[in-house]
Protein backbone atom coordinates (compact mmCIF):
# COMPACT_ATOMS: atom_id res chain seq x y z
CA UNK A 1 0.00 0.00 0.00
CA UNK A 2 2.91 2.26 0.59
CA UNK A 3 4.72 1.68 -2.42
CA UNK A 4 1.47 2.24 -4.23
CA UNK A 5 1.12 5.62 -2.68
CA UNK A 6 4.39 6.75 -3.53
CA UNK A 7 3.66 6.17 -7.19
CA UNK A 8 0.35 8.04 -7.10
CA UNK A 9 1.76 10.71 -4.95
CA UNK A 10 3.45 12.98 -7.52
CA UNK A 11 0.43 12.76 -9.31
CA UNK A 12 -2.31 13.34 -6.77
CA UNK A 13 -2.54 17.15 -7.02
CA UNK A 14 -3.61 16.72 -10.61
CA UNK A 15 -5.87 13.50 -9.79
CA UNK A 16 -7.67 16.16 -7.66
CA UNK A 17 -7.21 18.68 -10.41
CA UNK A 18 -9.16 16.75 -12.97
CA UNK A 19 -11.86 15.15 -10.94
CA UNK A 20 -12.76 19.29 -10.06
CA UNK A 21 -12.28 19.81 -13.94
CA UNK A 22 -14.40 17.28 -15.12
CA UNK A 23 -17.10 17.90 -12.25
CA UNK A 24 -17.32 21.84 -13.37
CA UNK A 25 -16.99 20.57 -17.51
CA UNK A 26 -19.95 17.94 -16.36
CA UNK A 27 -22.09 21.05 -14.90
CA UNK A 28 -21.38 22.71 -18.54
CA UNK A 29 -22.36 20.15 -20.18
CA UNK A 30 -25.50 19.37 -18.36
CA UNK A 31 -26.61 23.12 -19.54
CA UNK A 32 -27.09 24.06 -16.08
CA UNK A 33 -24.92 27.78 -16.69
CA UNK A 34 -26.76 29.60 -19.73
CA UNK A 35 -25.53 33.14 -19.10
CA UNK A 36 -22.92 35.00 -16.63
CA UNK A 37 -23.59 35.32 -13.27
CA UNK A 38 -24.08 39.45 -12.42
CA UNK A 39 -21.33 39.47 -10.48
CA UNK A 40 -18.72 37.48 -12.82
CA UNK A 41 -20.07 40.25 -15.16
CA UNK A 42 -18.93 42.72 -13.63
CA UNK A 43 -15.60 41.29 -12.45
CA UNK A 44 -15.14 40.77 -16.21
CA UNK A 45 -15.43 44.21 -16.98
CA UNK A 46 -13.14 45.70 -14.53
CA UNK A 47 -10.94 42.95 -15.62
CA UNK A 48 -11.36 44.19 -19.23
CA UNK A 49 -10.70 47.71 -18.14
CA UNK A 50 -7.64 47.27 -15.99
CA UNK A 51 -5.97 45.26 -19.61
CA UNK A 52 -6.47 48.43 -21.53
CA UNK A 53 -3.52 50.33 -19.39
CA UNK A 54 -0.88 47.86 -19.95
CA UNK A 55 2.04 49.07 -17.01
CA UNK A 56 -1.33 48.44 -14.35
CA UNK A 57 -1.69 44.85 -15.48
CA UNK A 58 1.99 44.16 -15.06
CA UNK A 59 2.18 45.81 -11.83
CA UNK A 60 -0.85 43.71 -10.67
CA UNK A 61 0.11 40.67 -11.80
CA UNK A 62 3.48 40.67 -10.43
CA UNK A 63 1.51 42.68 -6.98
CA UNK A 64 -0.68 39.56 -6.72
CA UNK A 65 2.57 37.41 -6.78
CA UNK A 66 4.12 38.80 -3.84
CA UNK A 67 0.69 39.85 -1.44
CA UNK A 68 -0.82 36.03 -2.11
CA UNK A 69 2.69 34.42 -1.09
CA UNK A 70 3.37 36.59 1.83
CA UNK A 71 -0.18 36.51 2.88
CA UNK A 72 0.30 32.71 3.53
CA UNK A 73 3.75 32.60 5.15
CA UNK A 74 1.89 31.71 8.45
CA UNK A 75 -0.43 29.11 7.03
CA UNK A 76 2.63 27.38 4.46
CA UNK A 77 6.13 28.82 6.87
CA UNK A 78 9.26 30.22 4.77
CA UNK A 79 10.47 27.16 2.71
CA UNK A 80 13.96 25.62 3.93
CA UNK A 81 16.57 24.00 1.47
CA UNK A 82 16.40 20.19 0.83
CA UNK A 83 17.59 18.57 -2.32
CA UNK A 84 21.49 19.15 -3.23
CA UNK A 85 21.44 21.79 -6.08
CA UNK A 86 19.08 24.32 -3.31
CA UNK A 87 22.46 24.63 -1.30
CA UNK A 88 24.68 25.00 -4.30
CA UNK A 89 22.80 27.72 -5.42
CA UNK A 90 22.76 29.17 -1.86
CA UNK A 91 26.63 29.22 -1.24
CA UNK A 92 26.68 31.36 -4.72
CA UNK A 93 23.98 33.57 -3.05
CA UNK A 94 25.87 33.98 -0.07
CA UNK A 95 29.04 34.62 -2.11
CA UNK A 96 27.55 37.50 -3.95
CA UNK A 97 26.31 38.61 -0.59
CA UNK A 98 29.60 39.40 0.44
CA UNK A 99 30.78 40.96 -2.60
CA UNK A 100 33.01 37.91 -3.97
CA UNK A 101 33.17 36.11 -7.15
CA UNK A 102 33.95 33.17 -5.60
CA UNK A 103 35.52 31.89 -2.41
CA UNK A 104 39.51 30.51 -1.96
CA UNK A 105 39.97 26.46 -1.64
CA UNK A 106 39.69 25.36 2.51
CA UNK A 107 42.48 23.87 3.66
CA UNK A 108 40.09 20.82 5.17
CA UNK A 109 38.14 20.77 2.24
CA UNK A 110 38.51 17.24 1.46
CA UNK A 111 36.09 16.79 4.61
CA UNK A 112 33.40 19.22 3.30
CA UNK A 113 33.08 18.20 -0.47
CA UNK A 114 29.37 17.98 -1.20
CA UNK A 115 27.42 17.61 -4.54
CA UNK A 116 27.61 20.58 -7.12
CA UNK A 117 30.02 22.44 -5.50
CA UNK A 118 33.46 22.92 -6.71
CA UNK A 119 36.56 22.80 -4.20
CA UNK A 120 39.42 23.37 -6.55
CA UNK A 121 40.75 25.77 -8.21
CA UNK A 122 37.87 27.62 -5.74
CA UNK A 123 35.27 26.98 -3.52
CA UNK A 124 31.86 27.69 -5.42
CA UNK A 125 28.45 26.42 -6.43
CA UNK A 126 28.99 24.52 -9.85
CA UNK A 127 25.94 26.46 -11.29
CA UNK A 128 26.06 29.60 -13.38
CA UNK A 129 25.64 32.78 -11.46
CA UNK A 130 21.96 33.98 -12.53
CA UNK A 131 20.53 32.15 -9.91
CA UNK A 132 22.86 33.16 -7.05
CA UNK A 133 22.72 36.69 -7.87
CA UNK A 134 18.72 36.35 -7.03
CA UNK A 135 19.38 34.62 -3.70
CA UNK A 136 22.38 37.40 -3.06
CA UNK A 137 19.65 39.91 -3.41
CA UNK A 138 17.05 38.39 -1.41
CA UNK A 139 20.02 38.11 1.05
CA UNK A 140 20.76 41.65 1.01
CA UNK A 141 17.05 42.59 1.92
CA UNK A 142 16.78 40.09 4.82
CA UNK A 143 16.64 36.20 3.51
CA UNK A 144 17.85 34.69 0.46
CA UNK A 145 13.88 33.10 0.03
CA UNK A 146 13.07 37.00 -0.50
CA UNK A 147 14.39 36.93 -3.87
CA UNK A 148 12.70 34.12 -4.82
CA UNK A 149 9.08 35.89 -4.43
CA UNK A 150 10.72 38.94 -6.33
CA UNK A 151 12.28 36.96 -9.15
CA UNK A 152 9.06 35.26 -9.72
CA UNK A 153 6.72 37.97 -8.90
CA UNK A 154 8.95 39.86 -12.39
CA UNK A 155 8.52 36.52 -14.38
CA UNK A 156 4.45 36.44 -14.17
CA UNK A 157 4.68 40.24 -15.16
CA UNK A 158 7.04 39.28 -17.57
CA UNK A 159 4.76 36.75 -19.10
CA UNK A 160 2.11 39.31 -19.43
CA UNK A 161 4.86 41.91 -20.67
CA UNK A 162 5.00 39.41 -23.07
CA UNK A 163 1.47 38.37 -24.35
CA UNK A 164 0.93 41.89 -24.97
CA UNK A 165 2.89 41.68 -28.02
CA UNK A 166 1.34 38.48 -29.51
CA UNK A 167 -2.52 38.66 -28.53
CA UNK A 168 -4.81 41.11 -27.23
CA UNK A 169 -4.75 43.49 -23.70
CA UNK A 170 -7.47 41.56 -22.06
CA UNK A 171 -5.56 38.04 -23.36
CA UNK A 172 -2.35 38.92 -21.75
CA UNK A 173 -4.03 40.05 -18.43
CA UNK A 174 -5.84 36.75 -18.47
CA UNK A 175 -2.74 35.03 -19.39
CA UNK A 176 0.01 36.47 -16.65
CA UNK A 177 -3.31 35.32 -13.89
CA UNK A 178 -2.89 32.45 -15.15
CA UNK A 179 0.92 31.99 -14.34
CA UNK A 180 0.64 33.30 -11.10
CA UNK A 181 -1.62 30.84 -9.98
CA UNK A 182 -0.13 27.95 -11.67
CA UNK A 183 3.77 28.92 -11.29
CA UNK A 184 3.69 31.82 -9.21
CA UNK A 185 2.10 30.57 -5.77
CA UNK A 186 2.90 27.03 -4.43
CA UNK A 187 5.08 25.79 -7.08
CA UNK A 188 8.78 24.79 -5.90
CA UNK A 189 9.88 27.93 -8.29
CA UNK A 190 7.99 29.92 -5.27
CA UNK A 191 8.60 27.81 -2.88
CA UNK A 192 12.48 26.16 -3.27
CA UNK A 193 15.70 27.43 -3.90
CA UNK A 194 15.90 26.50 -7.15
CA UNK A 195 15.48 30.08 -8.94
CA UNK A 196 13.57 28.31 -11.75
CA UNK A 197 11.85 31.47 -12.22
CA UNK A 198 14.94 33.56 -13.80
CA UNK A 199 14.95 31.32 -16.24
CA UNK A 200 11.44 31.74 -17.40
CA UNK A 201 12.08 35.32 -16.85
CA UNK A 202 14.83 35.42 -19.64
CA UNK A 203 12.81 33.88 -22.01
CA UNK A 204 9.57 36.11 -21.35
CA UNK A 205 11.80 38.84 -22.15
CA UNK A 206 13.26 37.02 -25.65
CA UNK A 207 9.54 36.28 -26.98
CA UNK A 208 7.97 39.28 -25.79
CA UNK A 209 10.72 41.39 -27.14
CA UNK A 210 10.81 39.99 -31.06
CA UNK A 211 7.03 41.01 -32.21
CA UNK A 212 7.97 44.28 -30.43
CA UNK A 213 11.15 44.79 -32.88
CA UNK A 214 9.67 43.52 -35.91
CA UNK A 215 7.11 46.36 -35.65
CA UNK A 216 8.57 49.36 -33.88
CA UNK A 217 12.15 48.60 -34.66
CA UNK A 218 13.67 50.43 -31.44
CA UNK A 219 16.37 49.82 -29.62
CA UNK A 220 15.19 49.40 -26.42
CA UNK A 221 13.79 46.20 -27.48
CA UNK A 222 16.69 45.14 -28.69
CA UNK A 223 18.43 45.87 -25.79
CA UNK A 224 15.03 43.74 -23.61
CA UNK A 225 15.89 40.92 -25.90
CA UNK A 226 19.88 40.66 -25.47
CA UNK A 227 19.35 41.07 -21.71
CA UNK A 228 16.76 37.96 -21.96
CA UNK A 229 19.31 36.72 -23.67
CA UNK A 230 22.03 37.47 -21.20
CA UNK A 231 19.69 36.10 -18.61
CA UNK A 232 19.41 32.49 -20.52
CA UNK A 233 22.96 31.98 -20.24
CA UNK A 234 23.84 32.79 -17.24
CA UNK A 235 21.21 30.51 -16.01
CA UNK A 236 20.29 27.78 -18.10
CA UNK A 237 23.35 27.89 -21.15
CA UNK A 238 22.59 24.94 -22.93
CA UNK A 239 19.00 25.24 -22.79
CA UNK A 240 19.05 28.97 -23.03
CA UNK A 241 21.23 28.47 -26.44
CA UNK A 242 18.86 25.77 -27.85
CA UNK A 243 15.78 28.55 -27.40
CA UNK A 244 18.18 31.44 -28.91
CA UNK A 245 18.70 29.49 -31.81
CA UNK A 246 15.36 30.04 -33.47
CA UNK A 247 14.89 33.28 -32.97
CA UNK A 248 18.47 33.99 -33.91
CA UNK A 249 17.22 32.85 -37.42
CA UNK A 250 14.02 34.77 -37.17
CA UNK A 251 15.91 38.01 -36.75
CA UNK A 252 18.33 36.88 -39.69
CA UNK A 253 15.55 36.02 -41.72
CA UNK A 254 13.63 39.57 -41.57
CA UNK A 255 16.81 41.78 -41.31
CA UNK A 256 17.71 40.76 -44.81
CA UNK A 257 14.28 39.21 -46.03
CA UNK A 258 11.61 40.91 -48.12
CA UNK A 259 10.21 43.05 -45.31
CA UNK A 260 13.90 43.98 -44.06
CA UNK A 261 13.94 47.60 -42.24
CA UNK A 262 16.57 50.11 -43.99
CA UNK A 263 20.03 49.05 -43.49
CA UNK A 264 20.88 52.71 -40.98
CA UNK A 265 18.26 51.97 -39.01
CA UNK A 266 18.82 47.78 -38.64
CA UNK A 267 22.22 48.92 -37.75
CA UNK A 268 21.79 51.42 -35.26
CA UNK A 269 18.42 50.33 -33.68
CA UNK A 270 19.31 46.14 -33.78
CA UNK A 271 22.15 45.20 -34.37
CA UNK A 272 24.59 47.50 -32.43
CA UNK A 273 22.01 47.10 -29.87
CA UNK A 274 22.34 43.22 -29.59
CA UNK A 275 26.02 43.01 -30.52
CA UNK A 276 26.85 45.51 -27.35
CA UNK A 277 25.09 44.13 -24.66
CA UNK A 278 26.04 40.53 -25.72
CA UNK A 279 29.38 41.49 -25.68
CA UNK A 280 29.43 43.29 -22.43
CA UNK A 281 27.83 40.02 -20.66
CA UNK A 282 29.91 37.91 -22.37
CA UNK A 283 33.01 39.69 -21.06
CA UNK A 284 32.18 39.56 -17.64
CA UNK A 285 30.63 36.19 -17.77
CA UNK A 286 34.26 35.30 -18.53
CA UNK A 287 35.41 37.28 -16.14
CA UNK A 288 33.73 35.48 -13.46
CA UNK A 289 34.78 32.12 -15.05
CA UNK A 290 38.27 33.31 -14.84
CA UNK A 291 37.93 34.08 -11.22
CA UNK A 292 36.55 30.52 -10.71
CA UNK A 293 37.76 28.47 -12.54
CA UNK A 294 40.98 29.79 -13.98
CA UNK A 295 39.56 30.21 -17.65
CA UNK A 296 37.09 32.65 -19.13
CA UNK A 297 36.62 29.71 -21.37
CA UNK A 298 35.71 26.90 -18.71
CA UNK A 299 33.23 26.31 -16.79
CA UNK A 300 32.04 25.56 -12.85
CA UNK A 301 29.35 22.60 -14.40
CA UNK A 302 32.41 21.17 -16.45
CA UNK A 303 34.88 21.41 -13.63
CA UNK A 304 32.82 19.47 -10.93
CA UNK A 305 31.44 16.72 -13.59
CA UNK A 306 35.04 15.92 -14.79
CA UNK A 307 35.89 15.94 -10.78
CA UNK A 308 33.23 13.63 -9.56
CA UNK A 309 31.05 12.44 -12.43
CA UNK A 310 31.32 9.71 -14.66
CA UNK A 311 28.07 9.94 -16.47
CA UNK A 312 27.88 13.01 -19.17
CA UNK A 313 25.55 15.16 -20.10
CA UNK A 314 24.66 14.25 -23.39
CA UNK A 315 23.38 10.62 -24.50
CA UNK A 316 25.61 10.33 -27.17
CA UNK A 317 29.03 10.81 -25.18
CA UNK A 318 30.96 8.23 -23.41
CA UNK A 319 30.96 8.11 -19.71
CA UNK A 320 34.46 9.01 -17.82
CA UNK A 321 36.75 6.92 -15.84
CA UNK A 322 35.58 6.58 -12.37
CA UNK A 323 37.45 8.84 -10.06
CA UNK A 324 38.76 8.62 -6.64
CA UNK A 325 36.11 9.01 -3.93
CA UNK A 326 36.50 10.29 -0.61
CA UNK A 327 33.27 9.09 1.01
CA UNK A 328 30.68 6.51 0.37
CA UNK A 329 27.67 8.90 -0.05
CA UNK A 330 29.09 10.05 -3.51
CA UNK A 331 30.17 7.44 -4.89
CA UNK A 332 27.10 6.38 -4.30
CA UNK A 333 24.85 9.00 -5.88
CA UNK A 334 27.34 9.38 -9.31
CA UNK A 335 26.98 5.60 -9.57
CA UNK A 336 23.29 6.01 -9.27
CA UNK A 337 23.51 8.67 -12.23
CA UNK A 338 26.03 6.34 -14.41
CA UNK A 339 23.21 3.11 -14.09
CA UNK A 340 20.48 5.75 -15.20
CA UNK A 341 22.63 6.82 -18.46
CA UNK A 342 23.30 3.61 -19.23
CA UNK A 343 19.66 3.09 -18.82
CA UNK A 344 18.62 5.73 -21.11
CA UNK A 345 20.88 4.82 -23.59
CA UNK A 346 18.89 1.60 -24.57
CA UNK A 347 15.86 2.21 -26.59
CA UNK A 348 13.10 1.58 -23.63
CA UNK A 349 15.16 3.14 -21.19
CA UNK A 350 15.00 6.40 -24.02
CA UNK A 351 11.64 5.83 -24.11
CA UNK A 352 10.75 5.66 -20.14
CA UNK A 353 12.94 8.88 -19.84
CA UNK A 354 10.61 11.01 -22.28
CA UNK A 355 7.86 9.66 -20.97
CA UNK A 356 9.01 10.79 -17.58
CA UNK A 357 10.29 13.99 -18.91
CA UNK A 358 6.64 15.15 -20.97
CA UNK A 359 4.64 13.55 -17.57
CA UNK A 360 7.24 16.66 -15.33
CA UNK A 361 6.46 18.77 -18.01
CA UNK A 362 2.24 17.98 -18.07
CA UNK A 363 2.22 17.84 -14.56
CA UNK A 364 4.11 21.67 -13.94
CA UNK A 365 2.75 23.60 -16.74
CA UNK A 366 -0.14 22.28 -17.48
CA UNK A 367 -2.12 19.71 -15.46
CA UNK A 368 -5.70 18.36 -16.64
CA UNK A 369 -7.36 22.39 -16.79
CA UNK A 370 -4.91 24.11 -18.79
CA UNK A 371 -4.97 21.07 -21.20
CA UNK A 372 -8.20 21.16 -21.93
CA UNK A 373 -8.02 24.36 -24.54
CA UNK A 374 -4.93 22.26 -26.00
CA UNK A 375 -8.23 20.97 -28.23
CA UNK A 376 -7.57 24.12 -30.22
CA UNK A 377 -3.54 23.63 -30.88
CA UNK A 378 -5.44 22.50 -34.95
CA UNK A 379 -6.48 26.09 -35.26
CA UNK A 380 -3.95 27.28 -34.35
CA UNK A 381 -1.50 25.78 -36.32
CA UNK A 382 -3.09 27.30 -39.01
CA UNK A 383 -2.56 30.86 -37.31
CA UNK A 384 0.49 32.21 -39.51
CA UNK A 385 1.68 34.67 -36.64
CA UNK A 386 1.95 31.10 -34.51
CA UNK A 387 3.84 29.08 -37.02
CA UNK A 388 7.09 30.87 -35.28
CA UNK A 389 6.45 30.14 -31.87
CA UNK A 390 5.34 26.13 -32.50
CA UNK A 391 8.73 25.98 -34.44
CA UNK A 392 10.77 27.40 -32.10
CA UNK A 393 9.27 25.18 -29.01
CA UNK A 394 9.37 22.16 -31.23
CA UNK A 395 13.00 22.66 -31.95
CA UNK A 396 13.52 23.45 -28.30
CA UNK A 397 11.82 19.94 -26.95
CA UNK A 398 13.99 18.43 -29.40
CA UNK A 399 17.31 19.75 -27.47
CA UNK A 400 15.74 18.68 -24.11
CA UNK A 401 15.90 14.71 -25.60
CA UNK A 402 18.93 14.27 -25.91
CA UNK A 403 19.73 15.32 -22.05
CA UNK A 404 20.56 12.86 -19.15
CA UNK A 405 19.24 14.44 -17.01
CA UNK A 406 15.65 16.50 -16.62
CA UNK A 407 13.19 18.57 -14.63
CA UNK A 408 10.45 21.15 -15.29
CA UNK A 409 13.20 23.89 -14.48
CA UNK A 410 15.21 22.63 -17.68
CA UNK A 411 12.30 23.35 -19.75
CA UNK A 412 11.94 27.05 -18.03
CA UNK A 413 13.03 28.92 -20.82
CA UNK A 414 10.42 28.14 -23.11
CA UNK A 415 8.14 28.79 -20.80
CA UNK A 416 6.38 31.84 -22.29
CA UNK A 417 6.64 29.81 -25.47
CA UNK A 418 3.98 27.23 -23.91
CA UNK A 419 2.17 29.97 -22.16
CA UNK A 420 1.74 31.79 -25.96
CA UNK A 421 0.38 29.01 -27.53
CA UNK A 422 -2.44 28.58 -24.54
CA UNK A 423 -3.96 31.43 -24.47
CA UNK A 424 -4.13 31.78 -28.09
CA UNK A 425 -5.80 27.79 -27.85
CA UNK A 426 -8.26 29.91 -25.05
CA UNK A 427 -8.77 32.32 -27.80
CA UNK A 428 -9.67 29.65 -30.50
CA UNK A 429 -11.68 27.67 -27.92
CA UNK A 430 -13.79 30.51 -26.79
CA UNK A 431 -15.31 31.00 -30.37
CA UNK A 432 -17.00 27.30 -30.15
CA UNK A 433 -20.97 27.54 -29.72
CA UNK A 434 -23.08 24.78 -28.83
CA UNK A 435 -27.06 24.79 -29.27
CA UNK A 436 -27.17 28.55 -29.32
CA UNK A 437 -25.39 28.72 -25.83
CA UNK A 438 -21.46 30.31 -25.78
CA UNK A 439 -20.13 26.89 -24.91
CA UNK A 440 -16.40 28.26 -25.03
CA UNK A 441 -16.08 30.90 -23.52
CA UNK A 442 -17.84 29.10 -20.72
CA UNK A 443 -14.93 26.67 -20.95
CA UNK A 444 -12.64 29.72 -21.25
CA UNK A 445 -14.27 31.28 -17.52
CA UNK A 446 -14.03 27.50 -16.20
CA UNK A 447 -9.67 27.42 -16.50
CA UNK A 448 -9.07 30.19 -14.41
CA UNK A 449 -11.80 29.50 -11.58
CA UNK A 450 -10.34 26.32 -11.31
CA UNK A 451 -6.44 27.18 -11.07
CA UNK A 452 -7.72 29.47 -8.38
CA UNK A 453 -9.38 26.83 -6.73
CA UNK A 454 -6.55 24.26 -6.87
CA UNK A 455 -4.64 27.01 -4.66
CA UNK A 456 -7.50 27.27 -2.77
CA UNK A 457 -8.15 23.57 -2.36
CA UNK A 458 -4.28 22.83 -1.70
CA UNK A 459 -4.00 25.99 0.91
CA UNK A 460 -7.29 24.40 2.69
CA UNK A 461 -5.54 21.20 2.90
CA UNK A 462 -2.68 22.02 4.24
CA UNK A 463 -5.30 23.65 7.49
CA UNK A 464 -6.97 20.82 7.74
CA UNK A 465 -3.63 19.08 7.92
CA UNK A 466 -4.84 16.72 4.76
CA UNK A 467 -1.92 15.12 3.30
CA UNK A 468 -2.57 15.78 -0.21
CA UNK A 469 1.21 16.62 -1.30
CA UNK A 470 4.59 16.74 0.50
CA UNK A 471 4.13 19.16 3.90
CA UNK A 472 4.39 22.41 4.11
CA UNK A 473 7.39 24.03 4.71
CA UNK A 474 9.18 22.46 2.13
CA UNK A 475 12.57 21.64 2.89
CA UNK A 476 14.81 19.44 5.21
CA UNK A 477 13.06 20.88 8.74
CA UNK A 478 15.20 18.71 10.80
CA UNK A 479 18.32 20.15 9.96
CA UNK A 480 16.46 23.32 9.80
CA UNK A 481 15.57 22.68 13.11
CA UNK A 482 19.62 21.83 14.23
CA UNK A 483 20.91 24.74 12.84
CA UNK A 484 18.17 26.87 14.53
CA UNK A 485 19.32 25.26 17.96
CA UNK A 486 23.13 25.73 17.76
CA UNK A 487 22.59 29.32 16.47
CA UNK A 488 20.75 29.77 20.23
CA UNK A 489 23.73 28.09 21.67
CA UNK A 490 26.90 29.67 23.09
CA UNK A 491 30.31 29.49 21.08
CA UNK A 492 30.83 28.13 17.81
CA UNK A 493 29.84 24.14 16.55
CA UNK A 494 31.03 21.38 14.44
CA UNK A 495 28.99 18.82 13.63
CA UNK A 496 30.05 15.52 11.79
CA UNK A 497 27.92 13.95 10.11
CA UNK A 498 27.92 9.80 9.49
CA UNK A 499 24.92 7.89 7.06
CA UNK A 500 23.56 4.85 7.60
CA UNK A 501 23.69 2.01 5.04
CA UNK A 502 20.86 3.21 2.17
CA UNK A 503 21.24 6.86 3.03
CA UNK A 504 18.99 8.47 0.71
CA UNK A 505 21.51 11.09 -1.22
CA UNK A 506 18.90 14.07 -1.70
CA UNK A 507 18.90 13.81 2.42
CA UNK A 508 21.72 15.71 2.54
CA UNK A 509 23.17 17.79 5.47
CA UNK A 510 27.28 19.04 4.71
CA UNK A 511 27.04 21.88 3.33
CA UNK A 512 28.63 25.18 4.31
CA UNK A 513 28.23 28.76 4.07
CA UNK A 514 31.06 30.73 1.59
CA UNK A 515 33.09 31.77 4.79
CA UNK A 516 33.60 28.33 6.32
CA UNK A 517 35.84 29.46 9.11
CA UNK A 518 33.79 32.26 9.95
CA UNK A 519 30.17 30.03 10.44
CA UNK A 520 28.92 29.40 13.63
CA UNK A 521 27.99 26.26 12.49
CA UNK A 522 30.10 23.86 10.19
CA UNK A 523 28.93 20.60 8.84
CA UNK A 524 31.51 18.32 7.39
CA UNK A 525 31.45 14.21 6.86
CA UNK A 526 32.79 11.62 9.06
CA UNK A 527 35.39 10.37 8.16
CA UNK A 528 36.57 7.87 10.97
CA UNK A 529 38.51 8.87 14.11
CA UNK A 530 42.29 9.12 12.45
CA UNK A 531 41.32 11.13 9.64
CA UNK A 532 38.74 13.76 11.93
CA UNK A 533 41.16 14.59 14.01
CA UNK A 534 43.06 16.94 11.70
CA UNK A 535 40.07 18.42 11.36
CA UNK A 536 39.27 18.91 15.09
CA UNK A 537 43.02 20.28 15.40
CA UNK A 538 41.49 22.53 13.24
CA UNK A 539 39.42 23.82 15.50
CA UNK A 540 40.25 23.46 18.43
CA UNK A 541 37.61 26.25 20.00
CA UNK A 542 34.75 24.27 18.22
CA UNK A 543 32.21 22.29 20.23
CA UNK A 544 31.93 18.82 18.02
CA UNK A 545 28.61 17.03 17.98
CA UNK A 546 28.08 13.78 16.37
CA UNK A 547 24.47 13.54 13.75
CA UNK A 548 23.56 10.19 12.40
CA UNK A 549 20.57 11.47 10.95
CA UNK A 550 19.90 7.65 9.41
CA UNK A 551 19.26 6.36 13.33
CA UNK A 552 15.64 6.27 14.48
CA UNK A 553 17.36 8.59 17.24
CA UNK A 554 18.55 10.99 15.28
CA UNK A 555 19.76 13.75 17.46
CA UNK A 556 23.13 15.63 18.17
CA UNK A 557 25.43 14.41 20.42
CA UNK A 558 28.86 15.33 21.47
CA UNK A 559 31.18 13.55 20.17
CA UNK A 560 33.30 12.86 23.66
CA UNK A 561 29.95 11.52 24.99
CA UNK A 562 30.04 9.10 22.12
CA UNK A 563 33.69 8.28 22.76
CA UNK A 564 33.26 7.80 25.82
CA UNK A 565 30.18 5.18 25.16
CA UNK A 566 32.37 2.86 23.12
CA UNK A 567 35.18 2.70 25.42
Amino acid sequence: MLHFYARLAPWLISIVELALSLLLLGFLLAGKSRSSPRNLSRITRAFARMAQRPNLSMLFVGSLVIVIRTALIPILGIPQPRFNDEFSYLLAGDTFAHGRLTNPPHPMWVHFESFHIIQHPTYMSMYAPAEGIVLAIGQWLGHPWVGQILITALMCAAVCWMLQGWVPLRWALLGGVLAVFRLGILSYWMNTYWSGSVIAFGGALVLGALPRLQKRKRARDAVIMALGLVILANSRPYEGFILSLPFAAAIAVWLFGKTRPPTRIALSRIVLPLLLILAIAAAGTGYYYYRVTGSPFRLAYQVNRETYATAPYFLWETPRPEPEYHHAVMRDFYGWELTRFERERTLKGFVEAAADKLGSWWRFYLGPIFTLPLIALPWVYRDRKMRFPLLALGVFVLGLAVQTWTMPHYFAPATALLYLLLVQCMRHLRLWHRRGNQMGAALVRMIPVVAIAMVVLRVSAVLLHAPIEPAWPRGNLQRAHIVRELQHTPGQHLVLVRYGSGHDVDAEYVYNRADIDGAKVVWARDMGEAQNQELLQYFPERKVWLLEPDQPDARLRPLRDVATSRQ
